[in-house]
């Protein structure tokens, strides 16, 4: 064997395990929640930790946490976890589809047309990821409560449907590795500038788009803090808004708050194994000349 064989063996084995320790790490805690979603309440609560059920496998905290309801949020039975699940995905959903076609058609503009500052607004555009999120709570909120949009999921839908500084400046990478003769070619065949972009940039940003569309559904779709500020009635309540009452109400029933962990995880385990290929893709290629 080469010197130069056994390097790159030898570099290979330590990215290999280097990977292997980072999953281990990452799928640890999602482990421990799922196994002890089928323990025992007085099994989930003893000092000596075990990572599987000692005695039997149980499903009495999915059926805790299914059953469970809050008076008065809904007439017809549905349990509140799925509730919260069904006003979830109406409050990201809309958003993160709407956000998405805003933030391409903003990203198709800083890469491929020539108008004066653009260069100047792309910076400006930039300059707001510096910003904290936490400053801007205060000032929100204040302009929220005076258009009357409190206690709604309007502030939690609205600002979103303008897209956002990274998905823009994650789509304008990709659309600058699109050869511009391409567009060039286009307008020759009398193509106007929605049309390029409807009809050649989208299709050639699918996976692009499917990655930015899947980041910002499961930002949305794990955002606590924003409906904790904006929705007040229980009507409005959200799923990490229901899992949040049930632990705090329900603290030592361990093996239904973990069976709400486990049900919350499902839809973005879903969207996730669904739209791998693109999701990886999108990210692979983004910056990349096609």
């Amino acid at each position: 064997m080469t010197n130069g064989k056994f390097k790159t063996i030898l570099g290979k084995t330590f990215v290999y395990l280097g990977l292997i320790v980072y999953a281990i790490w990452i799928l640890a805690p999602m482990l421990i929640i799922l196994f002890t979603s089928f323990k025992t309440i007085s099994e989930a609560r003893e000092v000596e930790f075990h990572l599987f059920p000692k005695d039997k496998w149980v499903i009495e905290g999915y059926k805790e946490i299914v059953k469970w309801n809050i008076i008065d949020v809904t007439g017809d039975g549905i349990p509140t976890l799925f509730y919260g699940l069904f006003n979830t995905l109406l409050y990201v959903i809309p958003p993160t589809i709407i956000g998405l076609f805003v933030s391409a058609l903003a990203a198709f503009a800083f890469a491929k047309l020539n108008y004066k500052g653009k260069n100047g607004l792309f910076g400006i555009l930039l300059m707001t990821m510096l910003i904290p999120g936490t400053i801007m709570t205060a000032p929100t909120y204040i302009i929220y409560d005076l258009l009357g949009w409190t206690n709604s999921p309007l502030p939690l839908m609205i600002p979103g449907m303008f897209g956002a500084a990274a998905c823009v400046f994650f789509m304008k990478q990709f659309y600058s590795g699109i050869p511009t003769d391409l567009i060039e070619a286009a307008k020759l065949d009398g193509l106007g500038y929605f049309s390029i972009f409807w009809r050649i940039m989208v299709p050639l940003s699918v996976p692009a788009l499917f990655a930015q569309g899947i980041l910002g559904f499961i930002g949305g779709y794990n955002d606590y803090f924003g409906p904790l500020i904006y929705l007040i009635d229980n009507e409005l309540i959200t799923l990490q808004l229901a899992m949040r009452t049930y632990s705090s109400a329900y603290w030592n029933k361990i093996p239904a708050v973990m069976a709400g962990a486990v049900i919350a995880m499902i839809p973005t385990i879903i969207i996730y194994l669904v739209a791998q290929k693109y999701f990886v893709e999108g990210i692979a290629t983004s910056g990349m000349k096609l």
